[in-house]
């Protein structure tokens, strides 16, 4: 079971007054295989060595992630239970993209991958994640 375009439009709306909206990510794609999010980087992104914060790349990679997993099991509220990071380049550019994809998967949680990249393809933050699903009560 995959979640609906209408049942994604209607979340997307609801995110808009969380930290998603706070942070400005926005959705390119998502399909069964593979979520995209896109951020226009701004001054409020970046650290002191005028690079995106660890924090921002962070965010979208837990993000993108877990979108893919509550995509994947719309029956369940997906949690991130444990997410590792690394940093592998600086990030300047002023569009960042990620795209996460799952790894590995059972009835309640799922293991994913993701990568946050510049318009170039510059690599500068890869993380996994495992998230844990809580049956949604009706």
């Amino acid at each position: 079971m995959f979640i609906s375009l209408e049942e994604w439009a209607a979340l997307e709306e609801k995110a808009e007054s969380t930290f998603w909206g706070f942070l400005g990510c926005k959705v390119v794609s998502i399909t069964a295989e593979e979520t995209v999010i896109s951020l226009e980087v701004g001054p409020h992104h970046m650290n002191m060595l005028g690079i995106v914060n660890g924090g921002v790349s962070s965010s979208l990679l837990d993000n993108s992630m877990g979108m893919m997993a509550g995509a994947l099991r719309p029956n369940y509220n997906m949690v991130t239970s444990n997410l590792n990071i690394h940093f592998v380049a600086p990030l300047k550019g002023s569009v960042i993209t990620t795209h996460a994809k799952v790894l590995h998967g059972s009835k309640r949680t799922l293991t994913c991958y993701a990568e946050v990249r510049e318009a170039d393809g510059t690599v500068g933050a890869i993380g996994t994640a495992t998230f844990r699903g809580v049956k949604k009560q009706d």
